[in-house]
Protein backbone atom coordinates (compact mmCIF):
# COMPACT_ATOMS: atom_id res chain seq x y z
CA UNK A 1 0.00 0.00 0.00
CA UNK A 2 2.91 2.38 0.57
CA UNK A 3 3.86 2.59 -3.13
CA UNK A 4 0.44 3.68 -4.46
CA UNK A 5 0.02 6.13 -1.60
CA UNK A 6 3.23 8.05 -2.40
CA UNK A 7 2.11 9.38 -5.82
CA UNK A 8 -1.31 10.26 -4.40
CA UNK A 9 0.33 12.11 -1.51
CA UNK A 10 2.58 13.96 -3.98
CA UNK A 11 -0.42 15.04 -6.08
CA UNK A 12 -2.22 16.18 -2.95
CA UNK A 13 0.78 18.27 -1.91
CA UNK A 14 1.03 19.83 -5.38
CA UNK A 15 -2.67 20.70 -5.46
CA UNK A 16 -2.47 22.14 -1.95
CA UNK A 17 0.46 24.30 -3.01
CA UNK A 18 -1.48 25.47 -6.08
CA UNK A 19 -4.51 26.37 -3.95
CA UNK A 20 -2.35 28.29 -1.44
CA UNK A 21 -0.54 30.17 -4.20
CA UNK A 22 -3.81 30.93 -5.98
CA UNK A 23 -5.37 32.22 -2.76
CA UNK A 24 -2.35 34.42 -2.05
CA UNK A 25 -2.42 35.72 -5.63
CA UNK A 26 -6.13 36.61 -5.51
CA UNK A 27 -5.89 38.17 -2.05
CA UNK A 28 -2.84 40.19 -3.05
CA UNK A 29 -4.49 41.34 -6.27
CA UNK A 30 -7.69 42.42 -4.53
CA UNK A 31 -5.70 44.28 -1.87
CA UNK A 32 -3.43 45.95 -4.41
CA UNK A 33 -6.21 47.04 -6.77
CA UNK A 34 -8.54 48.02 -3.92
CA UNK A 35 -6.03 50.51 -2.54
CA UNK A 36 -5.64 52.37 -5.83
CA UNK A 37 -6.79 56.00 -5.94
CA UNK A 38 -8.76 56.17 -9.19
CA UNK A 39 -9.48 59.31 -11.15
CA UNK A 40 -13.24 59.98 -11.16
CA UNK A 41 -13.81 61.67 -14.52
CA UNK A 42 -17.42 62.72 -13.87
CA UNK A 43 -17.17 63.79 -10.23
CA UNK A 44 -17.73 67.56 -10.23
CA UNK A 45 -18.20 68.01 -6.46
CA UNK A 46 -17.83 66.09 -3.22
CA UNK A 47 -21.30 64.51 -3.32
CA UNK A 48 -21.70 64.23 -7.07
CA UNK A 49 -21.17 60.88 -8.77
CA UNK A 50 -22.35 58.68 -11.59
CA UNK A 51 -23.80 55.21 -11.05
CA UNK A 52 -25.29 52.45 -13.17
CA UNK A 53 -28.20 50.17 -12.29
CA UNK A 54 -30.65 47.77 -13.88
CA UNK A 55 -34.18 49.00 -14.65
CA UNK A 56 -37.36 47.62 -16.22
CA UNK A 57 -39.78 49.36 -18.59
CA UNK A 58 -43.27 49.43 -17.08
CA UNK A 59 -44.95 51.11 -20.03
CA UNK A 60 -44.30 53.26 -23.09
CA UNK A 61 -46.27 56.44 -22.50
CA UNK A 62 -45.54 58.07 -25.84
CA UNK A 63 -43.09 57.87 -28.72
CA UNK A 64 -42.21 60.11 -31.63
CA UNK A 65 -40.20 58.11 -34.15
CA UNK A 66 -39.26 58.49 -37.82
CA UNK A 67 -37.37 56.06 -40.03
CA UNK A 68 -34.18 57.44 -41.52
CA UNK A 69 -34.07 56.75 -45.28
CA UNK A 70 -30.27 56.49 -45.44
CA UNK A 71 -29.74 54.00 -42.61
CA UNK A 72 -33.16 52.45 -42.08
CA UNK A 73 -32.91 53.25 -38.36
CA UNK A 74 -35.67 54.74 -36.24
CA UNK A 75 -34.80 58.14 -34.79
CA UNK A 76 -36.69 60.24 -32.25
CA UNK A 77 -37.63 59.56 -28.65
CA UNK A 78 -39.79 57.52 -26.28
CA UNK A 79 -41.31 58.56 -22.96
CA UNK A 80 -41.02 55.61 -20.60
CA UNK A 81 -42.31 54.69 -17.16
CA UNK A 82 -39.61 52.56 -15.52
CA UNK A 83 -38.84 50.89 -12.22
CA UNK A 84 -35.29 50.84 -10.88
CA UNK A 85 -34.42 47.25 -9.97
CA UNK A 86 -31.21 47.82 -7.97
CA UNK A 87 -28.69 50.48 -7.05
CA UNK A 88 -29.18 53.43 -4.75
CA UNK A 89 -32.53 54.27 -6.41
CA UNK A 90 -33.74 50.67 -6.32
CA UNK A 91 -37.55 50.35 -6.17
CA UNK A 92 -38.20 53.89 -7.42
CA UNK A 93 -40.67 54.37 -10.29
CA UNK A 94 -39.62 57.15 -12.67
CA UNK A 95 -40.51 58.75 -15.96
CA UNK A 96 -37.57 59.06 -18.33
CA UNK A 97 -37.02 59.88 -22.00
CA UNK A 98 -35.21 57.45 -24.30
CA UNK A 99 -33.57 59.12 -27.30
CA UNK A 100 -33.07 57.03 -30.43
CA UNK A 101 -30.20 58.15 -32.66
CA UNK A 102 -27.43 56.54 -34.70
CA UNK A 103 -25.34 55.50 -31.71
CA UNK A 104 -28.00 54.53 -29.13
CA UNK A 105 -30.76 53.08 -31.27
CA UNK A 106 -32.79 51.02 -28.81
CA UNK A 107 -36.59 50.88 -29.03
CA UNK A 108 -38.10 49.57 -25.79
CA UNK A 109 -41.31 47.68 -25.10
CA UNK A 110 -43.06 47.11 -21.78
CA UNK A 111 -41.20 44.46 -19.80
CA UNK A 112 -37.77 45.12 -21.34
CA UNK A 113 -34.84 45.53 -18.97
CA UNK A 114 -31.95 47.91 -19.56
CA UNK A 115 -29.02 49.57 -17.85
CA UNK A 116 -29.75 53.06 -16.55
CA UNK A 117 -27.21 55.79 -15.87
CA UNK A 118 -27.86 57.73 -12.65
CA UNK A 119 -26.20 61.17 -12.48
CA UNK A 120 -26.39 62.31 -8.85
CA UNK A 121 -25.71 65.92 -7.86
CA UNK A 122 -26.86 65.43 -4.25
CA UNK A 123 -29.44 63.40 -2.34
CA UNK A 124 -32.35 65.42 -3.73
CA UNK A 125 -31.16 66.07 -7.28
CA UNK A 126 -30.40 63.34 -9.76
CA UNK A 127 -31.04 62.44 -13.40
CA UNK A 128 -31.78 58.94 -14.74
CA UNK A 129 -31.20 58.18 -18.43
CA UNK A 130 -30.84 55.14 -20.68
CA UNK A 131 -27.28 53.86 -20.90
CA UNK A 132 -27.87 50.72 -22.99
CA UNK A 133 -29.44 47.29 -23.13
CA UNK A 134 -28.47 44.65 -20.60
CA UNK A 135 -25.74 42.81 -22.54
CA UNK A 136 -24.59 40.64 -19.63
CA UNK A 137 -26.78 37.55 -20.43
CA UNK A 138 -25.68 37.11 -24.08
CA UNK A 139 -22.06 37.90 -23.23
CA UNK A 140 -22.07 35.34 -20.41
CA UNK A 141 -23.66 32.80 -22.77
CA UNK A 142 -20.95 33.46 -25.36
CA UNK A 143 -18.25 33.03 -22.68
CA UNK A 144 -19.87 29.75 -21.58
CA UNK A 145 -19.96 28.46 -25.18
CA UNK A 146 -16.30 29.38 -25.59
CA UNK A 147 -15.31 27.59 -22.37
CA UNK A 148 -17.47 24.55 -23.20
CA UNK A 149 -15.97 24.24 -26.68
CA UNK A 150 -12.43 24.65 -25.35
CA UNK A 151 -12.92 22.01 -22.65
CA UNK A 152 -14.98 19.69 -24.84
CA UNK A 153 -12.45 19.60 -27.66
CA UNK A 154 -9.26 20.25 -25.70
CA UNK A 155 -10.05 18.16 -22.63
CA UNK A 156 -7.69 18.83 -19.74
CA UNK A 157 -5.55 21.09 -21.90
CA UNK A 158 -8.63 23.11 -22.69
CA UNK A 159 -9.29 23.53 -18.98
CA UNK A 160 -5.68 24.58 -18.47
CA UNK A 161 -6.07 27.08 -21.29
CA UNK A 162 -9.06 28.60 -19.50
CA UNK A 163 -7.03 28.87 -16.31
CA UNK A 164 -4.30 30.61 -18.29
CA UNK A 165 -6.81 33.06 -19.76
CA UNK A 166 -8.23 33.79 -16.31
CA UNK A 167 -4.72 34.37 -14.96
CA UNK A 168 -3.84 36.71 -17.82
CA UNK A 169 -7.04 38.73 -17.52
CA UNK A 170 -6.85 38.96 -13.73
CA UNK A 171 -3.19 39.99 -13.89
CA UNK A 172 -4.09 42.90 -16.15
CA UNK A 173 -7.11 43.97 -14.08
CA UNK A 174 -5.73 43.39 -10.58
CA UNK A 175 -2.08 44.35 -11.08
CA UNK A 176 -1.18 45.95 -14.41
CA UNK A 177 -3.80 48.72 -14.58
CA UNK A 178 -3.56 49.59 -10.85
CA UNK A 179 0.23 49.80 -11.25
CA UNK A 180 -0.28 52.37 -14.01
CA UNK A 181 -2.61 54.42 -11.80
CA UNK A 182 -0.06 54.35 -8.99
CA UNK A 183 2.58 55.92 -11.21
CA UNK A 184 4.63 52.81 -12.00
CA UNK A 185 6.45 52.86 -15.30
CA UNK A 186 4.15 51.27 -17.94
CA UNK A 187 7.23 49.70 -19.50
CA UNK A 188 8.27 48.01 -16.25
CA UNK A 189 4.68 47.04 -15.42
CA UNK A 190 4.16 45.52 -18.87
CA UNK A 191 7.40 43.54 -18.63
CA UNK A 192 6.43 42.15 -15.22
CA UNK A 193 2.94 41.13 -16.39
CA UNK A 194 4.24 39.74 -19.68
CA UNK A 195 6.89 37.57 -18.02
CA UNK A 196 4.47 36.32 -15.33
CA UNK A 197 1.74 35.59 -17.87
CA UNK A 198 4.18 33.90 -20.20
CA UNK A 199 5.57 31.58 -17.52
CA UNK A 200 2.25 30.66 -15.92
CA UNK A 201 0.37 30.15 -19.21
CA UNK A 202 3.07 28.00 -20.77
CA UNK A 203 3.43 25.97 -17.56
CA UNK A 204 -0.31 25.33 -17.51
CA UNK A 205 -0.32 24.27 -21.16
CA UNK A 206 2.84 22.18 -21.26
CA UNK A 207 3.55 21.28 -17.66
CA UNK A 208 7.04 21.52 -16.24
CA UNK A 209 9.59 20.06 -18.61
CA UNK A 210 12.01 20.63 -21.44
CA UNK A 211 9.28 21.69 -23.88
CA UNK A 212 7.91 24.35 -21.55
CA UNK A 213 11.38 25.61 -20.64
CA UNK A 214 12.30 25.92 -24.32
CA UNK A 215 9.08 27.80 -25.08
CA UNK A 216 9.59 30.11 -22.09
CA UNK A 217 13.16 31.02 -22.99
CA UNK A 218 12.31 31.45 -26.67
CA UNK A 219 9.28 33.58 -25.83
CA UNK A 220 11.40 35.78 -23.59
CA UNK A 221 13.76 36.23 -26.54
CA UNK A 222 10.78 37.20 -28.70
CA UNK A 223 9.53 39.66 -26.09
CA UNK A 224 13.02 41.18 -25.86
CA UNK A 225 13.07 41.52 -29.64
CA UNK A 226 9.63 43.14 -29.62
CA UNK A 227 10.69 45.56 -26.90
CA UNK A 228 13.92 46.51 -28.68
CA UNK A 229 12.19 47.04 -32.01
CA UNK A 230 9.38 49.03 -30.43
CA UNK A 231 11.81 51.35 -28.64
CA UNK A 232 13.89 51.89 -31.77
CA UNK A 233 11.02 52.60 -34.13
CA UNK A 234 9.02 54.65 -31.65
CA UNK A 235 12.05 56.92 -31.40
CA UNK A 236 12.56 56.96 -35.18
CA UNK A 237 8.91 57.77 -35.94
CA UNK A 238 8.46 60.09 -32.92
CA UNK A 239 5.29 58.40 -31.70
CA UNK A 240 4.25 57.75 -28.11
CA UNK A 241 1.19 57.62 -25.89
CA UNK A 242 0.88 61.38 -26.41
CA UNK A 243 0.23 60.97 -30.15
CA UNK A 244 -2.77 58.64 -29.76
CA UNK A 245 -6.37 59.72 -30.23
CA UNK A 246 -7.00 59.33 -26.49
CA UNK A 247 -4.09 61.58 -25.47
CA UNK A 248 -6.25 64.36 -23.97
CA UNK A 249 -8.19 61.96 -21.75
CA UNK A 250 -5.00 60.15 -20.74
CA UNK A 251 -3.33 63.43 -19.82
CA UNK A 252 -6.33 64.38 -17.67
CA UNK A 253 -6.11 61.05 -15.86
CA UNK A 254 -2.32 61.34 -15.56
CA UNK A 255 -2.69 64.75 -13.92
CA UNK A 256 -4.77 63.20 -11.13
CA UNK A 257 -3.14 59.79 -10.76
CA UNK A 258 0.52 60.18 -11.71
CA UNK A 259 0.17 57.78 -14.65
CA UNK A 260 2.97 57.98 -17.23
CA UNK A 261 0.87 58.27 -20.37
CA UNK A 262 3.80 58.59 -22.75
CA UNK A 263 4.93 54.98 -22.20
CA UNK A 264 1.51 53.39 -22.67
CA UNK A 265 2.02 52.80 -26.39
CA UNK A 266 5.16 50.78 -25.73
CA UNK A 267 3.34 48.69 -23.12
CA UNK A 268 0.47 48.02 -25.54
CA UNK A 269 2.91 46.71 -28.19
CA UNK A 270 4.42 44.23 -25.73
CA UNK A 271 1.06 42.92 -24.55
CA UNK A 272 -0.49 42.77 -28.04
CA UNK A 273 2.27 40.59 -29.47
CA UNK A 274 2.57 38.22 -26.49
CA UNK A 275 -0.21 35.82 -27.51
CA UNK A 276 1.22 35.17 -30.98
CA UNK A 277 4.74 34.81 -29.56
CA UNK A 278 3.62 32.16 -27.06
CA UNK A 279 1.63 30.34 -29.73
CA UNK A 280 4.63 30.05 -32.04
CA UNK A 281 7.00 29.19 -29.18
CA UNK A 282 5.00 26.28 -27.78
CA UNK A 283 4.31 24.89 -31.26
CA UNK A 284 7.96 24.90 -32.31
CA UNK A 285 9.10 23.49 -28.95
CA UNK A 286 6.48 20.72 -29.16
CA UNK A 287 7.56 19.77 -32.68
CA UNK A 288 11.21 19.51 -31.64
CA UNK A 289 10.29 17.33 -28.65
CA UNK A 290 8.11 15.06 -30.81
CA UNK A 291 10.88 14.63 -33.39
CA UNK A 292 13.33 13.86 -30.59
CA UNK A 293 10.98 11.24 -29.14
CA UNK A 294 10.53 9.63 -32.57
CA UNK A 295 14.26 9.66 -33.34
CA UNK A 296 16.41 9.78 -30.17
CA UNK A 297 19.62 9.60 -32.21
CA UNK A 298 18.95 12.81 -34.12
CA UNK A 299 21.59 15.47 -33.35
CA UNK A 300 20.99 19.13 -32.60
CA UNK A 301 21.38 20.17 -36.22
CA UNK A 302 18.58 17.86 -37.31
CA UNK A 303 16.34 18.88 -34.42
CA UNK A 304 16.98 22.55 -35.15
CA UNK A 305 16.13 22.02 -38.81
CA UNK A 306 12.87 20.27 -37.88
CA UNK A 307 11.89 23.11 -35.56
CA UNK A 308 12.68 25.67 -38.26
CA UNK A 309 10.60 23.78 -40.82
CA UNK A 310 7.57 23.91 -38.53
CA UNK A 311 8.32 27.53 -37.58
CA UNK A 312 8.55 28.64 -41.21
CA UNK A 313 5.07 27.27 -41.84
CA UNK A 314 3.79 29.32 -38.90
CA UNK A 315 5.69 32.56 -39.56
CA UNK A 316 3.53 33.75 -42.41
CA UNK A 317 0.21 32.85 -40.83
CA UNK A 318 1.06 34.35 -37.44
CA UNK A 319 2.47 37.54 -38.94
CA UNK A 320 -0.62 37.74 -41.15
CA UNK A 321 -2.81 37.22 -38.08
CA UNK A 322 -1.25 40.20 -36.32
CA UNK A 323 -1.50 42.41 -39.41
CA UNK A 324 -5.16 41.49 -39.87
CA UNK A 325 -5.90 41.99 -36.16
CA UNK A 326 -4.47 45.52 -36.16
CA UNK A 327 -6.17 46.29 -39.49
CA UNK A 328 -9.51 45.10 -38.16
CA UNK A 329 -9.10 47.22 -35.04
CA UNK A 330 -8.48 50.33 -37.17
CA UNK A 331 -10.91 49.51 -39.99
CA UNK A 332 -12.95 52.69 -39.50
CA UNK A 333 -9.79 54.78 -39.81
CA UNK A 334 -8.82 52.93 -42.99
CA UNK A 335 -12.24 53.57 -44.54
CA UNK A 336 -12.08 57.27 -43.68
CA UNK A 337 -8.61 57.61 -45.19
CA UNK A 338 -9.73 55.83 -48.35
CA UNK A 339 -12.83 58.02 -48.73
CA UNK A 340 -10.88 61.25 -48.25
CA UNK A 341 -8.29 60.32 -50.91
CA UNK A 342 -5.26 61.13 -48.77
CA UNK A 343 -1.87 61.18 -50.48
CA UNK A 344 0.78 58.61 -49.59
CA UNK A 345 2.82 61.24 -47.72
CA UNK A 346 -0.21 62.19 -45.64
CA UNK A 347 -1.08 58.55 -44.87
CA UNK A 348 2.40 57.48 -43.78
CA UNK A 349 2.93 60.58 -41.68
CA UNK A 350 -0.38 60.51 -39.81
CA UNK A 351 -0.18 59.53 -36.15
CA UNK A 352 -2.89 56.87 -36.39
CA UNK A 353 -1.36 55.00 -39.34
CA UNK A 354 2.21 55.26 -38.00
CA UNK A 355 1.10 53.81 -34.65
CA UNK A 356 -0.75 50.90 -36.27
CA UNK A 357 2.16 50.11 -38.59
CA UNK A 358 4.73 50.14 -35.78
CA UNK A 359 2.51 47.94 -33.60
CA UNK A 360 1.75 45.43 -36.35
CA UNK A 361 5.23 45.20 -37.86
CA UNK A 362 7.21 45.08 -34.62
CA UNK A 363 4.87 42.44 -33.26
CA UNK A 364 5.20 40.39 -36.45
CA UNK A 365 8.99 40.73 -36.43
CA UNK A 366 9.04 39.51 -32.82
CA UNK A 367 7.04 36.42 -33.83
CA UNK A 368 9.43 35.71 -36.70
CA UNK A 369 12.53 36.08 -34.50
CA UNK A 370 10.99 33.81 -31.85
CA UNK A 371 11.06 30.83 -34.24
CA UNK A 372 14.85 30.38 -34.55
CA UNK A 373 15.32 31.21 -30.85
CA UNK A 374 12.93 28.47 -29.72
CA UNK A 375 14.18 26.00 -32.32
CA UNK A 376 17.80 26.49 -31.19
CA UNK A 377 17.03 26.30 -27.46
CA UNK A 378 14.74 23.27 -27.81
CA UNK A 379 17.26 21.46 -30.01
CA UNK A 380 20.08 22.16 -27.56
CA UNK A 381 18.06 20.96 -24.56
CA UNK A 382 16.72 17.91 -26.36
CA UNK A 383 20.02 16.72 -27.78
CA UNK A 384 22.01 17.41 -24.63
CA UNK A 385 25.71 17.79 -25.32
CA UNK A 386 25.73 16.33 -28.80
CA UNK A 387 27.43 18.53 -31.33
CA UNK A 388 25.69 20.40 -34.08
Amino acid sequence: MSLPEAPARGRLVRWAAVVVLLGAYVAGGLWFSGNTAYYHLYRSSAGAHVGYAKARVLSVKAEVLDRDDATGLLTGYQDLAVRMLDGEKGGAELDIRNFLNYTTNIRFRAGNTFIARVDVADAAHYLVSVYGIDRAPPLLLLAFLFAAALCGIGGRRGLRSILGIVFTFSSIVLFFVPMLYRGFSPTAAALVVVVATLCVSLALLGGFGMKTLSAMLGSLAGVAASASLAVAFQAATRISGYTTAEADSLLAIAGQSGMKAGELLFASILIASLGAIMDVAISVASSVCEVRAANPLLARRGLFRSGMNVGRDMMGTMANTLILAFTGASLNTVILIYSLEHSLYQILNSNAIAIELVQALTGSLAVILTVPAVAFIAAALAAGRKRL
